[in-house]
């Protein structure tokens, strides 16, 4: 299970990079805009969503408390589950059963970080995108790669999450049983 666990954590990552990196969590005729940038296509309808202007090109994105919230969860997101999947890895390389259960461990509480921030990232944005876009003009708008690769890695993130918590639980029986053989042996070498 922490194979597939391992996996799930490696995917996150190059999803995480992908959504961290687009600039299409919201979009529109002719107009995107990312966590960090905002992208306009010549001939795009006028007025722009968030007050943008419509001059063709890429530029920052619009600077609402929402959307920098989001930027900083998913890269903290992004940091974690990067450190959460190295520890997972050195979980699986490791042959000493302590240093694996405390790579396992601390990369349990790492992925946990990692949920929590992903979570609240794609509650706060697309919550905040829906009510600023309503106070606009009408227009038709969704979400995009960005946003939908964020979701893909918070379902990879909480299953490689409850993999490695319920793995956790076999591998540390294993662990105790094992101090208890090695306990039984120095008594029968003691007596």
């Amino acid at each position: 299970m922490k194979v597939i666990a391992f996996t799930c954590c490696a995917i996150t990552v190059i999803l995480m990079l992908g959504s961290v990196s687009a600039a299409d969590w919201v979009q529109s005729e002719g107009w995107r805009e990312g966590l960090f940038s905002q992208c306009v296509k010549a001939g795009a309808p006028t007025p722009l969503p968030f007050g943008g202007d419509a001059t063709p090109g890429c530029r920052k994105a619009h600077s609402a408390g929402y959307v920098r919230g989001a930027a900083a969860l998913a890269i903290i997101c992004f940091i974690t589950d990067f450190f959460g999947t190295l520890l997972v890895g050195l979980g699986l390389r490791s042959t000493d059963p302590n240093k694996k259960y405390k790579y396992y461990r601390v990369a349990i509480y790492s992925l946990a970080v990692a949920v929590l921030a992903l979570f609240l990232a794609v509650i706060i944005y697309p919550t905040s995108v829906s009510k600023e876009m309503a106070e606009g003009d009408e227009r038709e708008w969704g979400f995009g790669f960005g946003f939908g690769s964020s979701c893909f890695s918070l379902v990879f993130l909480v299953l490689s999450l409850v993999l490695l918590i319920c793995d956790r639980e076999s591998e540390e029986i294993f662990y105790k049983e094992r101090e208890a053989e090695e306990e039984k042996e120095e008594e029968k070498e003691e007596a």
